[in-house]
Order: C-alpha cells, then sequence, then structure tokens
C-alpha cells in the first residue's frame, strides 16, 4: 500500500514547526513575508517552497546548507519502530545504540535524527533536549508511549512481583548509554538492590528485543524491557511504568521526502495495527511536538 504524502502544511502545522502562533503565520502570509497560497479559501503552504525560504530567512532557524544529513535514525531502539522504518519505504535505516549514543550522532551531524527516553523528574527528553540543542534547529517529537517493566520466565517461576524482589538475582543489562539501563540502575538503588551484584557477569544486551532473549535463554533471571518484547518471547510481563519514546530530528531532515514518507506511514492503518499487535503502546500522543528550539 503506498502512502502519499501531502506537498502542503496547514497553517496549524507550520505554526508548530516555528515555534510561532497561527495568527502570526497568517500575518507573514498575508504581508508575502512567507510563501503561502489558498486552495478553496484555505491558506496552505508548499513544502518545498518553505524549505527554501528556512535557508534563505533569518526569521527561521537555519542548518549550513552545504551539510547533507545522513539519512540516518540513531539512539534508542524500538520493535515498532524498527517495523515502521523497515516496511515505510522511506529509505531512512537504523543504527540504534542507545540514547546518550544519539544524541552524540545527532549532535555531530552524523545522523539526521534519533529516538530517546531519557528520564526526568519531571517527564521524559524534554530537559535533556533543551538543555543541549537550544540553539540548534531541532524538533522534539512524539513516536508513542510504551509499557516498561520486569520480563521474567513465563510462570513467574521465581515469585518476583517488583524491584524490591531482584535481590541475589541474575538481571539483564544494556551497554553504558543506554536509557533504561540508567533508569534501572536508578531504580534498583531506590530499592537497596545492588546493581553491581545484580549484574556481574552478565553480557551486554545491545538492543531491547536482545533483553527478553538473556531471559528466554535463562542466562539471566528478569529483564527491565519492554511489554511488547516479553509478548514476542511469550514471557510474563509485571509494568513498573510508562515512558514516552521520542524523535529528536534537525528541523532541514523534517522537510525530506526520507522523513516525510516515514510520518506519513505512522499515520496509516498499518502501522497502528501493528501497535497493537505488538501490545504495549500507546499512539495518541504521536506527533505531538515536546520541544522546538527558539533558532
Amino acid at each position: 500500500m503506498t502512502h502519499s504524502i501531502s506537498p502542503y502544511l496547514t497553517t496549524k502545522e507550520l505554526a508548530q514547526l516555528l515555534r510561532l502562533g497561527e495568527r502570526k503565520v497568517y500575518d507573514l502570509a498575508s504581508s508575502e513575508q512567507i510563501p503561502s497560497m489558498r486552495a478553496g479559501g484555505k491558506l496552505l503552504f508548499e513544502r518545498s517552497a518553505i524549505e527554501v525560504w528556512l535557508k534563505q530567512t533569518h526569521s527561521g532557524p537555519t542548518l549550513e546548507a552545504e551539510i547533507d544529513l545522513p539519512a540516518i535514525i540513531a539512539g534508542s531502539h524500538d520493535p515498532l519502530l524498527d517495523w515502521a522504518l523497515r516496511h515505510s519505504g522511506s529509505g531512512l535505516a537504523g543504527y540504534f545504540d542507545g540514547s546518550e549514543d544519539g544524541l552524540i550522532r545527532v549532535r555531530s551531524k552524523d545522523a539526521a535524527l534519533c529516538a530517546l527516553h531519557i528520564y526526568e523528574d519531571q517527564g521524559w527528553n524534554t530537559n535533556r533536549v533543551s538543555a543541549e540543542f537550544n540553539e540548534l534547529p531541532v524538533v522534539l517529537v512524539e513516536f508513542c508511549k510504551r509499557e516498561r517493566g520486569l520480563i521474567i520466565s513465563q510462570g513467574n517461576p521465581l515469585d518476583i512481583k517488583g524491584l524490591d524482589d531482584l535481590k541475589r538475582r541474575r538481571l539483564a543489562r544494556r551497554q553504558e548509554g543506554a536509557a533504561g539501563q540508567k533508569l534501572l540502575e536508578k531504580l534498583l538503588s531506590d530499592a537497596g538492590v545492588s546493581a553491581d551484584m545484580a549484574f556481574a557477569g552478565q553480557s551486554i544486551a545491545r538492543s531491547e528485543s536482545d533483553l527478553a532473549l538473556e531471559v528466554k535463554s535463562g542466562r539471566a533471571e528478569a529483564a527491565f524491557g519492554l511489554k511488547s518484547e516479553a509478548a514476542a518471547q511469550n514471557l510474563d510481563f509485571i509494568p513498573v511504568m510508562t515512558e514516552r519514546f521520542d524523535l529528536l530530528v534537525w528541523r532541514k531532515a523534517w522537510f525530506d521526502p526520507a522523513f516525510q514518507k516515514f510520518l506519513a506511514f505512522c499515520e496509516s492503518d498499518a502501522f497502528k495495527d501493528q501497535a497493537v499487535s505488538l501490545s504495549g503502546y500507546d499512539l495518541t500522543g504521536f506527533g505531538h511536538i515536546h520541544f522546538n528550539a527558539s533558532h
């Protein structure tokens, strides 16, 4: 099935991207300071024309025109995101090695965007992105919310009920820089569980899928992973939290055909059906912009 991308932005969509009120966008269009057109009385903005305008005007954030951002999404692994990349036909490729690695690759322009789920006292991702990218033309947009918790063997033979029961248990671990690993270490500390003992001798799982496989194989007795991965391996799952999973995108890349095709696919029934099939996903916030740089 082909998912068409509208060549035009609405006033609301453009206002979100530029961090302006819709009234201001109307004023810019009325004074011909921004390229626009009307169709059936509705104000529309051609994507290609807006991209050129952003590069040329000081009113919009710019990224050096000579830099071609690679069509790569870095950062945190997610099975639904991975599936969407493979089925969207967007041309975007995934290189998933943790949220911290993703931030580094986006900052150095080795990736056009990255996936994040960095825990903060007041939520997810926004404070970190604001602190590191406030002067840069990036957009933080929600991809999904997903259930994270303890993945355990089917039937729960060890009678694990929560984090307090993980003392003297072998836990699967992610690589340094994985946001889920950092969060687990904090939660273990809060519960009085020694992380050093829990992870002693454990090999590193480099993806959410690998975490579940560590439990499935018996190499670990529990993992702090996704409900979708527990279901995929027919393992039991104890919910701990719902986390927000975002995409941090260079604004230049936002208008590229690859990302637009990917976004269009994520609005499709096939994508929504896959989220239901995998389980543990909430797509109601998809597309909500949580941060938009001021320049």
